[in-house]
């Protein structure tokens, strides 16, 4: 065998291995890049495994999928790292997502969260129902009571301000109860002074079911512009709101 022939096998046998090193390299720099953001937690688990992938239950277009799994595309991300950071801590109740959220690092829990706040959500056309139980109690209140509109915090549309004032428009009208009745049980306690205790348990269980049927239906859309009253500190001392930092000290 001549010099040459030698030379041209060997090449042969390196050059897949050296292809092999060239795709590993390729493959952990686009991997570093879908950590960053959040997509490759969103679809294999990240630490909690590839049977808790978010998407599994939120789906792809980060929807939900219509019942107890609520829509997370474009939800503001400060909210949503709160939740994550409430599961954790067990400060908000659901014993897959607490266990999801407890094997996510901070660090996955805020990126995974600006994956999702950046999915792309377009607003409902449909007509929104203006009478029943739900739309005045949603709208204007109820003055007798002590309870506010709805729409102060998170909307006339639904569409929510802040990481303090989720958005409503577009989420599952049974999570949209189910949530109501976790905060009359104490189930869910991430808001500062108990608000969302307060009002739940001024709410009948047929306004509970009609605040979701309604709350549900609304379009939803860009969030406005949050206040100085939205921020996590200014919050803590507006009794009107459903925030997601810690309660006070004393609150609980």
């Amino acid at each position: 065998m001549t010099t040459a022939e030698t030379f041209r096998r060997r090449s042969l046998v390196c050059l897949p291995l050296l292809l092999i090193s060239a795709c590993g390299v390729a493959d952990r720099t686009a991997a570093d890049r879908f950590v960053e953001t959040g997509q490759l937690v969103a679809l294999s688990g990240g630490d909690a495994g590839a049977s808790s992938a978010c998407f599994s239950c939120h789906g792809m277009d980060g929807r939900g999928n219509g019942a107890g799994a609520p829509r997370l595309a474009g939800l503001d991300l400060g909210y949503m790292s709160a939740q994550l950071e409430g599961y954790a801590s067990g400060r908000r109740k659901h014993p897959e997502m607490e266990w999801i959220a407890k094997r996510l690092t901070p660090a996955n829990r805020q990126t995974v969260s600006a994956y999702y706040a950046s999915l792309p959500y377009k607003p409902a056309t449909e007509t929104v129902a203006t009478t029943g139980p739900g739309a005045a109690l949603y709208q204007h209140g109820d003055a007798s009571r002590g309870l506010q509109p709805c729409a102060v915090c998170h909307g006339r549309a639904g569409e929510g301000g802040g990481p303090g004032n989720p958005a409503l428009g577009g989420q599952p009208a049974g999570y949209l109860s189910e949530q109501l009745d976790q905060w009359r049980k104490s189930e869910r306690r991430n808001d500062p002074g108990n608000v969302m205790l307060e009002i739940s348990r001024k709410l009948t269980p047929p306004e509970v079911a009609a605040l979701g049927v309604y709350a549900s239906g609304l379009p939803g859309g860009l969030p406005r512009r949050e206040s100085p009253a939205a921020s996590r500190a200014e919050r803590r001392g507006d009794p009107r709101n459903d925030a997601s930092a810690p309660p006070r000290r004393g609150a609980e």
